[in-house]
Parts: structure tokens; sequence; C-alpha cells
């Protein structure tokens, strides 16, 4: 039997389980044409076959799809030479332990089929990447069998749009056939710039969270003071391509600077969860086996760049923050706290 997926509203969805995750270069695809669909149907809502696929509802409400896709039976046995190019890309330590940066690779392809499928409002390309907030509550290793569950929730206006935040989780099955266990849970926080919700819950937007803001970075340059760094990176031109190969997240604003000019970048831009994963990575052994790992990203780093990074530890953890070198330009900043 399958278990119920409820949100964190305490609403049960509905579960869709997949024979497999999807790939994401055809979820890309599906992206790109659910984007035209959306876009002719917000221009041209009367039209049939455009208003009714990623439209509005006829009140203006930008209404979630309510089911949650669930993939069984993932194998992690044949993933140690994937691993591997993972933990020398991202400078983690070789070991037969899951990374919580490796997991989100496992379960991003999940996350963004909710983000394509017909009934969900929001445009898959042009979203900004705003925030991450990402739990490992038990080590997950080479072997495990997982269970992938994702859907979307918390829709809610920001100031230059709409946020919304997907989530997915990675459960182990017992090898004894009971329910799977809770091992790693990831938020995803993005922004759709130009779309709105009611004007009765557009009051809401002064109540969001910090972290909405994460992704526009409008102090000027010069006006933030960095802490000492703790190390640097020289990240080259093909880093947004590495990582790519990797994760399967070819999204073009990443792969050159021909295609990322195309979405209004001069120069293709790093992945967040790649430089957020990587800063993970140097908290190094003391973050724990068990630990809770957090990511705000400000402005984007463009290709090829020079990084400082600044990890702190306090009573509760560690801080890191990342910047241009060149000028006070903060990139990205997030917490590990061990748990």
């Amino acid at each position: 039997m399958t278990a119920a997926v409820t949100a964190t509203d305490g609403e049960a969805l509905d579960v869709e389980t997949l024979p497999a995750v999807p790939g994401l270069a055809g979820l890309y695809a599906k992206g790109a044409a659910s984007a035209g669909r959306i876009a002719a149907g917000r221009a041209l809502p009367a039209l049939p076959g455009l208003g009714g696929s990623g439209a509005p509802s006829d009140d203006g409400v930008l209404t979630l799809p309510r089911t949650a896709y669930r993939v069984a039976g993932v194998a992690t046995e044949g993933l140690r030479a994937h691993l591997l190019d993972y933990q020398r890309l991202l400078h983690e330590p070789g070991s037969d332990t899951l990374p919580a940066g490796y997991l989100h690779v496992l379960a991003f392809p999940l996350a963004t089929a909710v983000m394509v499928r017909g009934d969900f409002p929001l445009p898959l390309l042009g979203m900004v990447h705003l925030a991450n907030d990402v739990s490992l509550l038990r080590p997950v290793v080479l072997g495990d069998v997982l269970e992938v569950r994702a859907w979307a929730e918390g829709l809610r206006p920001h100031r230059r749009g709409v946020a919304v935040d997907l989530v997915a989780e990675v459960r182990v099955q017992d090898a004894g056939g009971g329910e799977p266990v809770l091992a790693w849970r990831g938020v995803s926080t993005y922004l759709a710039k130009g779309f709105q919700l009611p004007d009765d819950a557009a009051a809401a937007a002064s109540s969001a969270p910090p972290g909405l803001e994460a992704g526009e970075d409008r102090r000027p340059a010069g006006t933030w003071v960095p802490p000492l760094p703790t190390g640097r990176w020289a990240l080259p031109g093909g880093t947004g391509r590495a990582y790519a190969a990797l994760s399967g997240d070819r999204n073009p604003i990443h792969l050159s600077a021909l295609s990322a000019k195309a979405f209004g970048y001069p120069r293709a831009i790093a992945h967040g969860m790649y430089t957020a994963a990587r800063a993970l990575a140097e908290v190094g052994p003391a973050r724990g086996a068990t630990y809770r790992w957090t990511v705000e990203f400000a402005r984007p780093v463009l290709l090829p760049s020079t990084v400082d990074v600044s990890i702190t530890s306090g009573a509760d953890g560690f801080t890191y923050v990342g910047w241009a070198s060149t000028r006070r330009l903060r990139h990205f900043s997030g917490e590990v706290t061990p748990l």
C-alpha cells in the first residue's frame, strides 16, 4: 500500500506512482513547450486550448496541482562511479555515504516533473532559484534502495511575482517490506517573475520570509563588507557544463555565454546548487552524519569567476558565505547545523 503524502499545510495529496525517475532532457523540452502555452494563455486567455493550460482560473487564482509524484525501487548500487565523479567535482571526500547535495541531484528530476505538468501554473524556464532548506535525517549509503517523492506547495506573493516551494523527499526502503523511512527532505524555493496572486493575498508579501528576497540582492556593490575568506574557488568557464553533465540539469543559462544571453545573462552562470554543495563539502566531516543545510542565493556567479568563501563555526553549527573576490558582491550564504 502506498503511504499518503501530506503537504505542509496539512492537505492530503493524491499520489501518482511513476515507473522510474524521468530524465531531465525530456522534461526541459516539455517545460519549453509548457512555458509557451502559459505565455499564450496569459496573453490570449479567451482562445480555446490556451487559457486552460497553465493559466489562472476564471477568478484569477493560480492553483498548484494537488498531486505528489512517487518513484519506488530506486537502486543506488550501480551509482558508485557517478558518486565518485560527484565527489571529485564538488570536493567531497571519497565515501560510500551519499551527501545531501548528491541526494538533491537524485531527487531533482522528479521535482522538475511536477513543474512541467499541464496543470502547473508557472513556466519552468525563467524561474529564479531563491533558496533551499535541506535536512539529512539519516545516512544514505550505496546499496540502499530508495523511494523518491516530490510535490509543489506554498504558492505566495513576492514583490516581483510569486514564489513557490518544490518539496522532494528521499526515503530508504526497508528490506523487510516495511514503510520506507524518511532520510532526506529538500525544499527548493523559486520565483516566477511577473505573476500575481489575487489582491486579497498581496498584503501577505510584506510578511514573506526573509529568504524570498535572497534571489535579488538589491544593495549596490561595495556596501556589504565580507568577512575574512577561508577559501577561494577559481571557477573556469566550463563549470556549468561539468555540473550539468553530472546532474543532468542542462538549463541553457549554465552552458555557454551564447545560450545564457538568450535569458538576459552576459555569460553562463554557475548552478546555485553547485555553489551551495561545494560550500557544504568545505564544512567537511564536522557537519556530522545528519545535518540541516540551508542556502539563500543573491547575485549569480558568472563564469569564469573567482569566488571567495568564508566558513565560520559557532555554538550551533556553521555559517558560510560566498562573494566575488574582486568586489563586495555577495553570491550566496547559508548554514549547516548538525542534527
